[in-house]
């Protein structure tokens, strides 16, 4: 069959049309602008500086969703994926996030404090700044992720998965190991470890600690030796 200029012109545009309204990959722009309920796909939506605190999003599709500085706090995103999402400056705190997906997701400087993130993702996600203080992160998984100057103090750790992430300069004083924590090939550089329990650790080795802020009352697993001087011990 063969198409005119001005029939592919026609089709190229309906094309396009189509693409923005219904996405091959996104949610449609009628369901980006619904309100959140369990199971919605916000996928590629724009929902950003929005209040949508005590919303239930639970095994919500989130992938590649804009949650710049939007209100999320006491929301439920349990088993949520939100894959790629964007969550700068984004308030989630008191919120339940089990067992969702935050796997490349950006939340620069967003706040998760006291958040239940049991067995949560958050592999090869951008958290510079991050808050979880006080937050319950028994079985989430950091791996690979970028942790500078994350806050987890006071934050209940389990079997929390750290390997392969940059925790330079992270914050862990006051939090409670309850179960070996993975810090497997992590970046340790002026990560705040005072007073914490580390002898159950896996993958910790004498040059992590060395770069490391320590005390007298850290605890580190057999064969690992407290420096002779910490190196922050001016900060």
């Amino acid at each position: 069959m063969i198409f005119n200029k001005g029939e592919i012109i026609v089709f190229m545009l309906a094309s396009a049309f189509a693409a923005s309204m219904f996405g091959t990959n996104g949610a449609s722009a009628a369901e980006c602008q619904k309100s959140g309920r369990p199971g919605i796909d916000w996928s590629d939506c724009d929902r950003s500086n929005l209040i949508l605190s005590g919303v239930d999003l639970s095994r919500a599709k989130l992938v590649r969703t804009n949650f710049s500085e939007t209100d999320l706090r006491r929301s439920n995103l349990t088993a949520a994926d939100l894959n790629d999402a964007t969550l700068t400056r984004a308030f989630l705190s008191r919120s339940i996030l089990d067992g969702a997906n935050f796997y490349r997701a950006e939340a620069y400087r967003a706040n998760f404090s006291h958040v239940s993130g049991q067995a949560a993702s958050f592999e090869s996600a951008e958290l510079q700044r991050a808050i979880f203080e006080g937050a319950d992160l028994s079985n989430a998984d950091f791996t690979k992720a970028e942790l500078a100057r994350v806050s987890f103090a006071d934050a209940l750790l389990t079997e929390t998965n750290y390997s392969y992430a940059n925790l330079a300069r992270a914050n862990f004083r006051g939090a409670r190991i309850e179960g070996a924590l993975d810090f497997r090939r992590a970046f340790l550089f002026l990560t705040r470890i005072e007073g914490i329990d580390l002898s159950r650790a896996r993958g910790l080795d004498q040059a992590q600690i060395d770069i490391s802020c320590g005390n007298g009352d850290t605890l580190l697993p057999p064969g690992i030796l407290r420096p002779a001087q910490w190196p922050c011990t001016f900060e």
